[in-house]
């Protein structure tokens, strides 16, 4: 894409070491998205690539990483306190890059939760708003909204998008726990779509079309809550 910057970086998460990360920003950037990934596939894989990509066709510059288990080659995510520590190295390196645009944070399913534990137990410097792309409210087949108690500590706006088949995030809990975080939470919910917001060839619609509605839903979210 013209007129868009692509960078490979090393993010330093302290007493462990580096990991990787990919800065991605359109000329004239009017925000910015710290974007974490999930629990099986990295930075680079193509739900990230296309959000990334999208993000930035519509001004939104965007920082990936790995967590430290990805990068090792791992097949276990990493303990909560060590993905919080990366996802607020990528924050104060995404606030380095971005300058004085509004930081937005958040990720893909494992990475959507473990920003949001981060942001509750301490703020986020300087981040307006959380983007959960698949937030887990609870393994597939066991349904629960433990994983959702800490959101009311949030304390920021938070965006869920949100596929209405999502089996780990079963409509009949998902709901309520939204509508109880009160204003500061925002469902974008894709009908027919599952936790990968993949939806099948009898919905009419592409994931590429689906990606593009949920970017263009996200950009004017960012609008209204840009610090």
């Amino acid at each position: 894409m013209l007129g868009v910057m692509q960078t490979s970086l090393k993010l330093v998460i302290p007493t462990v070491g580096r990991v990787s990360a990919l800065w991605r920003a359109p000329k004239g950037a009017q925000a910015c998205y710290v974007f974490a990934h999930g629990a099986g596939a990295g930075m680079r894989h193509p739900f990230m690539a296309a959000v990334s990509e999208g993000l930035a066709e519509r001004g939104i510059a965007s920082l990936r990483y790995q967590f430290p288990s990805m990068e090792a080659g791992g097949h276990r995510p990493d303990r909560p306190e060590l993905a919080h520590a990366t996802v607020r190295a990528a924050v104060q390196k995404a606030r380095g890059l971005a300058g004085n645009l509004p930081l937005f944070a958040g990720g893909k399913s494992f990475g959507a939760r473990m920003t949001s534990q981060a942001q509750a137990d301490e703020a986020l410097p300087g981040v307006a708003g959380l983007i959960f792309f698949g937030f887990p409210l609870h393994p597939a087949g066991k349904p629960s909204v433990e994983r959702a108690a800490h959101l009311s500590a949030v304390g920021i706006p938070m965006l869920f998008v949100h596929g209405a088949r999502d089996a780990l995030a079963e409509p009949p809990l998902f709901a309520p726990m939204a509508d109880a975080l009160g204003p500061l939470a925002t469902t974008l919910e894709i009908e027919d779509a599952d936790h990968a917001l993949h939806v099948p060839k009898r919905s009419g619609r592409s994931d590429a079309e689906v990606i593009s509605d949920v970017l263009d839903g996200t950009f004017i979210w960012t609008q209204a809550w840009r610090l």
